[in-house]
């Protein structure tokens, strides 16, 4: 691939700079549908572009977003028109702006106030009380949304939109459980948990016998799949990959991690790609992969 398509939602953990090492071993044929339990950004999705997708997350705000991009109630025109004007109210009105637009979130749920927040909020982060509620502070850049910026923003929703155009995809709001359920012979899944041992929860809570449940449903899988998961860094190793999937292909990828609060506390991180029943790198002109896909 040549360039990375980058989807307008932002949150921690987003796989954009991962995308290359990802496609590059994932193979596919194109049959079946692509399925991903654990949407988040949708970054992984909207650069392989099956032909058919089933894709769900528990944070129903990010699967609203989505479904109203892919029907047309949200697009550039009416991105650009709401960015520009919310643009100009934070400019003048600074944070206290920024937490009225967040109390109005929090009471109604509007799917453009979710992209505001996204990008104005500190670090890009995205996460939720035990209450549902959305709580990242602000990001102190009350002149974030320059007109350059705006038109960033518009051209990658743009993008989305012409990606879905002619695919049969269903978003929808349900626990992985429910989705990898659905999962058939051939079908290929891809899996983005939240990270053991280092995750703050961005929606709802994500515990060890959730991650446990996990691996024992991804070995009895009846397709392949591939999961993303954190390897180790320069203080510890996941003992989960070993414990639950010592025998099965596993690549790695060095990558800087970015979400950390300050700088001392971003490091890099060796991260891990489980893929199963030989969904490997093989010769191009062995297995014919969908057009799209590599």
């Amino acid at each position: 691939m040549t360039k990375v398509t980058v989807p307008p939602i932002k949150c921690q953990g987003i796989k954009t700079k991962l995308i290359p090492f990802i496609l590059d071993w994932v193979q596919w044929s194109g049959k079946g549908k692509w399925i991903e339990p654990f949407l988040g950004s949708g970054v992984v999705l909207f650069n392989v572009k099956p032909q058919k997708a089933l894709v769900s997350d528990t944070n129903e705000h990010i699967i609203r977003f989505y479904q109203e991009l892919q029907s047309g109630r949200i697009n550039g025109l009416v991105v650009r028109e709401y960015l520009e004007n919310m643009g100009k109210q934070l400019k003048s009105e600074g944070e206290g702006f920024y937490y009225a637009t967040r109390d109005n979130f929090n009471q109604n749920g509007s799917p453009l106030d979710l992209l505001f927040l996204s990008r104005s909020c500190f670090n890009g982060m995205m996460r939720f009380s035990s209450k549902g509620k959305y709580n990242v502070p602000f990001g102190h850049k009350p002149d974030r949304f320059t007109k350059s910026y705006i038109t960033k923003i518009v051209n990658q929703v743009e993008k989305v939109r012409t990606i879905m155009r002619d695919k049969d995809w269903e978003f929808r709001c349900s626990d992985w459980k429910e989705t990898l359920a659905q999962a058939g012979c051939n079908d290929f899944a891809y899996l983005d948990p939240p990270y053991i041992g280092r995750h703050t929860d961005y929606f709802n809570k994500w515990r060890d016998e959730d991650s446990t449940e996990l691996a024992n449903r991804l070995n009895n899988l009846n397709c392949g799949f591939a999961l993303s998961m954190w390897l180790e860094n320069r203080y510890r190793k996941n003992d989960y990959i070993q414990k639950h999937f010592n025998n099965t292909e596993i690549k790695t990828f060095n990558h800087y991690y970015h979400v950390g609060a300050s700088e001392d506390q971003r490091h890099e991180m060796i991260e891990a790609l489980v893929i199963k029943r030989g969904h490997v790198r093989i010769p191009k002109d062995s297995l014919p992969v969908q057009k799209g896909l590599l």
